[in-house]
């Protein structure tokens, strides 16, 4: 068995029992922000960057004794998502259940010849709520992993926006592929867009899957960013996007304890991300950097 798909068989139920020990006591929660620009800590951060930059998967599972709830399938089947973004943010406009449904009409009018597939490269790398026949480690070339998608609800405030992962064009992207049974295809996929189509800033496409020795063994759906959307801050700078993942928290827990446990589950998956691993040691180090700032 090839090595990616064999770390993504050992470690998957690896993870999900460290997921469930994260589910009970979670990764982090957010620290209020500085008032100061986000550049302005930068030195401190870097600085401090050297004890978890080695080895920022240890200083994930520091931080497990913190509470941040999960998204779950019970959640998407009770269409609670829309009242949680309510809460943090009232003003956001959201697609509807008729916009949603269209959407999702109009992916699969292009379905491809052969099995439905979802790519996960975030949060459905380590909870899926998805019900699979199958799932495995893969490639899609022509998008990356990046956090340029602006939020200000369910990890963020409008007070506190945060940022969640897309594909971006241009690169290649591992994660995890999942197979959905035929017959499940219909219900799983109105609950994925449930949860990841709420304000339309995503793009689902049709991405072919590769292996580790590059051969292609089916078509996924993706969500890619749409650039066009008031969302999209695909220019943002590294400050920032420290600033933003360390500070921003909303209904469903903190932009930090997402970036923390999508970095822990591409370790388990064996997947290596280089901006992912720094920005993990980025963040930490700013957390650190407030928690001793903070007045005893």
């Amino acid at each position: 068995m090839p090595r990616l798909q064999r770390a993504a068989h050992e470690g998957h139920s690896q993870f999900e029992r460290k997921n469930r020990s994260c589910v009970q006591k979670g990764h982090g929660q957010s620290v209020d922000p500085a008032q100061a620009d986000p550049g302005t800590q930068q030195n401190d951060i870097e600085e401090n960057m050297s004890m978890s930059f080695a080895s920022p998967q240890r200083a994930v599972r520091s931080e497990r004794h913190r509470t941040s709830p999960v998204l779950t399938r019970r959640l998407l089947e009770k269409a609670n998502i829309e009242a949680l973004v309510a809460i943090d943010s009232p003003d956001l406009k959201l697609l509807s259940e008729a916009d949603r449904m269209a959407s999702l009409r109009e992916t699969m009018s292009v379905r491809p010849p052969g099995d439905v597939w979802v790519f996960g490269y975030g949060s459905l790398i380590w909870n899926s709520a998805i019900a699979s026949a199958e799932r495995r480690v893969a490639r899609v070339d022509g998008w990356h992993r990046s956090f340029c998608l602006s939020i200000t609800a369910l990890r963020a405030t409008v007070d506190r926006p945060g940022l969640m992962l897309a594909l971006d064009r241009g690169g290649a992207c591992h994660g995890a592929a999942y197979r959905l049974a035929e017959e499940d295809v219909q219900e799983e996929l109105r609950l994925l867009w449930q949860r990841e189509m709420v304000c339309g800033a995503y793009v689902p496409r049709w991405v072919e899957l590769k292996d580790e020795e590059g051969d292609a063994f089916g078509w996924a759906i993706a969500f890619t960013i749409d650039s066009d959307h008031p969302h999209y801050v695909g220019d943002i700078d590294e400050p920032t996007t420290v600033f933003r993942l360390a500070t921003a928290a909303g209904g469903l827990g903190s932009s930090a304890d997402y970036l923390f446990r999508t970095c822990e589950s591409l370790h388990v998956n064996g997947i290596y991300d280089s901006k992912v691993e720094r920005l993990t040691s980025l963040v930490m180090a700013s957390r650190e950097v407030e928690r001793l700032a903070a007045p005893a």
